[in-house]
């Protein structure tokens, strides 16, 4: 049946040429304005508080900014693809339209350079109107778009491909049972696999409990397995296994519920679809529907219309009746958690960032901005925390229907619309399009992205390939690199040159603003043990060093030199130079293969409070990764004995999204955290900063006053979650998280 013409909603052509010719007029003034950062600035060791101006911006808080666009801006269409697919490009598929009752098969690009919307020609094998599907980037040019349902409620389970650099359709021969069709599904790729999990399908709507996959190597459908009962939630992959979260159970309820299945060890998983595991029966024709020889079916516009060479019947289509259970299933069920997002109020976006779940619980028409946030559930620890509250991201004058990140994880794009008409009339109708953008920089909200977070958690749990089968932290050069650090030149090591460092015992937290860094030598009795390094590492390394040394300074004649920062961190400090690693070290020891002796780690890596310390010198020397590396584990490893000194140590390093995040901390936990060694080690000028981030009309709640409302744990005031602890359970069994009890402090395993 040939797909009814469409007539894709656009904004006001009128509105749209004279708004992109000022922008035109606008661009070239950009350059001049982003040439003056950092790469050009010499950054001398000083004190942070009057470092150059390539730092300063660090001091002022990371407002993102909403973006208006201009062209043929899509509507704001329901259960349409939203793809950003790199070079500052975003791409919208499909859709339903809610004010017209049309289903779309268009194809429109959003260039964010331009800010502008367009209308893409396409060709080939055009697949017909769809919404409810998924679009997945493979292979960094092409997008691979699975099942959704069209105009007759119908339910697909075909697989097309748009290459994006041709703008071409093409539809691949399938082989094996292909899985039910289905829409509002998640779909992930991952080592050449396409995975489909869950969905809603048939007339009455029903909630899928199955998981599959296709192999992209040889176009080949996997068996079913049943996994869990999910539609319009997240999947993604990591740590070796897949990870299902959000979404709508069966009885239509939001859920905060986490599913993972472990691919690890799982040849169903870990080989290919060859149908080498499946039984003669399940691969009969007449248990699954042909999707291969049929002819499209072209309409009047010239789009391909939904046919029986993309359709599956649901009635037709029972190669698996009754799936087995998949191998490896484990959930997580939270009952309560200071900060566990709410799932039953707002708009939620789950995606994925950084070994990080991540929640954007945006604004929405039951909701104050009160009530929004950012929160990131971390998949290794199980934990929870807020990375920022909703009032700082999100403008309560905006809804937002679509979010894509980019592949590393670093950056995010909420697509919507203001709720209100603008005044005098204009922007009548900006409610019915998809016309804003907000950008949001995940980094400067403490995340590495997908690349570092794998570097990191590879030196955490990989052995090293260099390293004589030894367990480490560190990974290949970096571990060899690790056993020269420190080691006098007369024990072989070829050190040489020295470093010294204040004493810890002598180091006094007020004196920092006075005395800033430098790399004069001081009198002996405030001066630590030699460190023993390699000037060449240190130059090839460290930007600092190596003018330092070009230039000829007194250290070049000497071989010496004195940090008056506190010995151990300036240790961590160097030893981060030879390991590229501050990762902390396992927390349980190894056992050796060949000997079977219990092996520690043959150097301890950077304490909580040496990473602090580190914060603040990778802002005196320029050195952003470090910085980056720093503020993520210091965000994500923030407890009660370090928020003080965190607080203190971002404040000098003029971080102030981890300064206003530990003092958030320390106000929620402030009974504890006074109490502590490093709330006393702060100097007055920093304690006074902390009392000073108390609203001025707040005051302290005692301990019965909290429990009579049901606050005691670490929530907030007026909070329903209380309390976190965390049980686990056996495989394939529920992980509950309860209410923290007086003996109940952590996770039991069983």
């Amino acid at each position: 049946m040939a797909a009814p013409s469409q007539a894709l909603p656009v904004s006001a052509p009128t509105l749209t040429t004279p708004t992109l010719q000022f922008s035109q007029r606008l661009s070239p003034s950009q350059p001049s304005r982003s040439s003056t950062g950092s790469n050009n600035t010499y950054v001398m060791s000083g004190s942070p508080r009057k470092g150059s101006s390539s730092r300063r911006h660090r001091n002022e808080p990371y407002m993102p900014k909403i973006i208006t666009t201009v062209g043929q801006r899509p509507a704001c269409l329901v259960n349409a693809s939203v793809t950003y697919v790199g070079n500052d490009q975003i791409y919208a598929f499909g859709g339903f339209d809610q004010y017209t009752d049309e289903v779309y098969n268009h194809v429109l690009k959003l260039d964010l350079s331009a800010k502008q919307w367009s209308l893409v020609d396409n060709y080939g094998d055009i697949p017909g109107v769809r919404m409810g599907h998924t679009a997945c980037l493979w292979q960094g040019d092409k997008l691979l778009v699975y099942g959704g349902e069209n105009e007759h409620r119908t339910h697909l389970s075909d697989v097309i491909i748009f290459d994006l650099k041709t703008a071409h359709w093409t539809q691949p021969d399938l082989n094996g049972p292909a899985p039910r069709g289905r829409a509002r599904h998640s779909a992930v790729i991952h080592d050449e696999k396409l995975f489909i999990s869950g969905g809603m399908t048939g007339h009455d709507n029903l909630v899928l409990d199955d998981i599959c996959y296709l192999d992209l190597k040889t176009w080949t459908w996997s068996r079913t397995w049943r996994f869990v009962p999910r539609y319009d939630h997240s999947t993604w992959v990591w740590g070796g296994k897949l990870w299902v979260s959000g979404g709508m159970t069966e009885d239509m309820e939001r859920t905060s519920e986490i599913w993972w299945l472990d691919f690890r060890g799982s040849p169903a998983f870990e080989g290919s679809a060859d149908g080498s595991g499946l039984d003669e029966a399940s691969l009969t024709p007449s248990r699954y529907a042909s999707t291969v020889g049929t002819p499209a079916v072209t309409g009047s516009t010239g789009y391909t219309a939904n046919s029986s060479s993309v359709q599956i019947n649901a009635g037709t289509q029972l190669a698996h009746r009754n799936p087995p259970i998949a191998p490896g299933i484990s959930s997580l069920k939270f009952v309560s958690s200071p900060s566990l997002p709410v799932q039953n109020v707002g708009c939620h976006f789950h995606v994925f960032s950084s070994g990080c779940l991540l929640d954007f619980v945006t604004p929405a028409t039951v909701i104050s901005a009160l009530e929004t946030s950012l929160s990131a559930f971390d998949l290794d620890s199980l934990r929870w925390q807020k990375l920022a509250d909703g009032k700082d991201l999100f403008n309560p004058n905006y809804r937002w229907h679509y979010c894509t990140l980019n592949s590393d994880g670093t950056h995010a794009w909420l697509l919507g619309c203001p709720i209100q008409a603008a005044r005098n009339g204009q922007n009548s109708d900006s409610e019915e399009y998809l016309s804003d953008v907000l950008h949001l920089d995940l980094r400067k909200l403490g995340l590495l992205g997908n690349k570092l977070s794998l570097e990191s958690r590879a030196a955490t749990q990989q052995a090293p390939t260099s390293d004589s089968g030894i367990h480490s932290h560190l990974s290949a050069i970096g571990a060899d690199l690790a056993r020269t650090f420190d080691v006098p030149p007369e024990a072989g090591s070829g050190a040489d040159f020295i470093i010294t460092a204040n004493r810890d015992d002598d180091y006094d937290d007020d004196s920092e603003d006075e005395c800033p860094p430098t790399l004069s030598t001081t009198s002996d009795k405030n001066v630590s043990r030699p460190i023993h390094v390699h000037r060449f590492l240190l130059s090839a390394r460290w930007p600092h060093f190596s003018r330092l040394y070009s230039a000829q300074m007194s250290e070049f004649h000497t071989k010496k030199m004195h940090i008056p920062e506190p010995y151990s961190t300036v240790k961590a400090f160097l030893y981060y130079l030879y390991t590229d690693s501050i990762a902390p070290s396992p927390a349980r020891a190894s056992i050796s293969s060949e000997s079977g002796a219990v092996v520690q780690p043959p150097t301890p890596s950077p304490s909580l409070e040496d990473v602090a310390g580190m914060l603040v010198m990778s802002n005196i020397y320029d050195m952003p990764r470090l910085h980056h590396l720093c503020v993520a584990r210091l965000s994500r490893e923030l407890d009660i004995a370090h928020a003080a000194l965190i607080f203190s140590r971002a404040s000098l390093a003029q971080e102030t999204w981890l300064r206003r995040r530990a003092a958030s901390f320390c106000l929620t936990h402030w009974g504890r955290v006074v109490r502590t060694e490093g709330f006393r080690r702060l100097s007055r000028a920093a304690m006074l900063e902390l009392c000073e981030e108390v609203d001025a009309e707040g005051r302290v709640v005692g301990g019965d006053e909290l429990e009579a409302v049901g606050a005691l744990g670490g929530a907030r005031l007026g909070s329903q979650w209380v309390g976190l602890g965390r049980k686990r359970g056996r495989a394939n069994s529920s992980v509950v998280v309860e209410e923290e009890g007086e003996e109940d402090d952590g996770m039991e395993l069983s």
